[in-house]
């Protein structure tokens, strides 16, 4: 008797037991990930946003929080207190990684600049790039990568580096409008998507995107904190495999993507489908996010010439492909 009191005792403690284990899993066994973006409306930095909205990244285990950033600088901060797990960003915040901020590049997302364009107003006279030497060309600040794209044209076109003035008007939209439509300059290099959209609104013209005259240069770049992927480095296999699947959706459903980056941009779909095509014509994105050594070259040489990175840096210790899916 006192042999079964004992046997229905043990089993009345082991169902407790599992019964508290069940409730004291969560509900959602998804891993949280913090993603910052730099910009908003750039179009590399947007296909976590048409991920996210289609659920692939969920596929993947991930419970994704997107915040937006107005720059980079702000992002990597972001980043470096803790605030965010990923930054989604330019390939110029490499150079933070040199500089001693606690992240890794982990994916070269975007090779190319066709979402980056040079435009005039809609009464300007210029009409192609090469009517820019000597002109005034708008640019976000002193040293950023707009200004080093101005005078990386004057050099591709062999005019010398003092054939354009560049002239810093901020990047708001409503100051590069302001620049041009007050013709404080000339033209003004910004997002591809607002020359467009001033396009139709007959404010502004597109002249060109920036891939007429450059080419790869590592444009866009996903960085890791150190502290995630010390961590949960499958978290970061699981973020950068859903990214890559929400790449290859991008290519394959041009009416959703521009549907959702409307929504993201607040452009009508006919802007965001207009720079659907230029941006894949572009071939803005690294399919499977490896990084390139051209690109890599080209965007060395840009933070070289910005006084951003020492012409003695060694790239390859400022990212890692460990965290890629294996080929």
């Amino acid at each position: 008797m006192r042999s079964c009191l004992m046997r229905e005792a043990i089993r009345s403690t082991i169902a407790l037991a599992i019964g508290a284990a069940i409730t004291a899993l969560p509900a959602n066994a998804e891993t949280k990930l913090t993603i910052g973006k730099s910009i908003t409306t750039s179009d590399p930095e947007m296909a976590v946003d048409v991920g996210n909205a289609v659920g692939i990244f969920k596929k993947h285990g991930l419970d994704l929080e997107i915040v937006n950033f107005a720059g980079g600088s702000k992002m990597t901060q972001a980043l470096a207190a803790g605030s965010i797990d990923i930054a989604d960003g330019a390939g110029t915040e490499m150079a933070l990684v040199a500089k001693g901020v606690p992240m890794m590049a982990i994916c070269e997302s975007s090779s190319t600049f066709p979402f980056v364009a040079i435009g005039v107003a809609w009464d300007s006279p210029i009409q192609s790039l090469d009517q820019l030497k000597g002109k005034k060309i708008g640019i976000t600040s002193a040293g950023s990568l707009t200004d080093w794209l101005a005078h990386d044209l004057a050099q591709k076109k062999g005019w010398g580096d003092d054939a354009v003035t560049s002239v810093a008007i901020g990047g708001a939209a409503d100051s590069i409008i302001a620049g041009l439509t007050q013709h404080l300059v000339d033209a003004s290099i910004a997002n591809t998507s607002l020359f467009l959209k001033l396009q139709e609104e007959k404010r502004g013209r597109l002249v060109a995107p920036i891939t007429d005259f450059e080419g790869p240069a590592a444009s866009g770049m996903l960085f890791a904190a150190n502290s995630l992927t010390a961590k949960e480095p499958d978290a970061v296999r699981a973020f950068l495999a859903g990214w890559i699947d929400s790449v290859d959706y991008i290519f394959m459903h041009k009416a959703e993507t521009v549907k959702i980056e409307s929504g993201v941009t607040g452009f009508p779909e006919s802007v965001m489908a207009q720079a659907y095509d230029i941006d894949m014509k572009g071939h803005l994105f690294v399919k499977d996010c490896r990084f390139d050594a051209e690109s890599l070259t080209t965007l060395k040489r840009s933070l070289v010439d910005l006084k951003s990175l020492s012409a003695s840096t060694d790239m390859s210790k400022l990212y890692s492909e460990a965290y890629l899916p294996k080929r």
